[in-house]
């Protein structure tokens, strides 16, 4: 999939997915038409570009990759690989102070230069992903350290979806 120009966004045909971070909602599009919706935590920090800042970046930005296709939904990730591990209750109370990423990810490349894009406001390397979370955490209230955060349906769903180069538009 070809990722359209700034001009062309938000795209008339084709999926693009848009990000209220004010709502904690993720909206999926096909052209100007809704598809569905789910909730979404973004960061406990708020909105920010910069490097180290642990916010959400605001802004275009595309799918760069998609990661964890075939591993079972609980799949644990670190450094974009699978750790061998499968989320549960018993893992988590070895492991109380990891930042859990789950099931999936879809990486964001920022498509803004000098506000997602180069420098110290390039999403893709400050590593932003849509990723899953466990059940205990709640979907709704900023959580996060810049990341979206998806039950783990809802990212299943929108795996399938957002191939790479789908459209992402994030903004509060």
């Amino acid at each position: 999939m070809r990722t359209p120009l700034l001009t062309e966004l938000p795209p008339e045909t084709g999926s693009w997915l848009e990000i209220d971070v004010s709502s904690q909602r993720l909206s999926v599009w096909r052209g100007r038409e809704l598809q569905w919706h789910c909730r979404v935590s973004t960061a406990a920090n708020g909105t920010g570009q910069e490097e180290g800042s642990g916010a959400s970046p605001l802004g275009w930005h595309h799918v760069r990759a998609a990661i964890g296709a075939g591993n079972p939904p609980g799949t644990v990730y670190r450094g974009r690989r699978p750790t061998g591990e499968v989320f549960s209750e018993a893992l988590a109370a070895e492991h109380p102070g990891r930042d859990w990423i789950l099931t999936r990810i879809l990486w964001l490349g920022g498509l803004e230069p000098g506000r997602n894009r180069g420098g110290n406001v390039d999403s893709q390397r400050r590593y932003i992903y849509l990723h899953g979370t466990p059940p205990s955490e709640p979907m709704g209230v900023p959580r996060s350290h810049g990341c979206i955060r998806l039950r783990d349906d809802d990212l299943l769903a929108l795996f399938e979806i957002a191939i790479p180069g789908t459209p992402v538009w994030i903004h509060d």
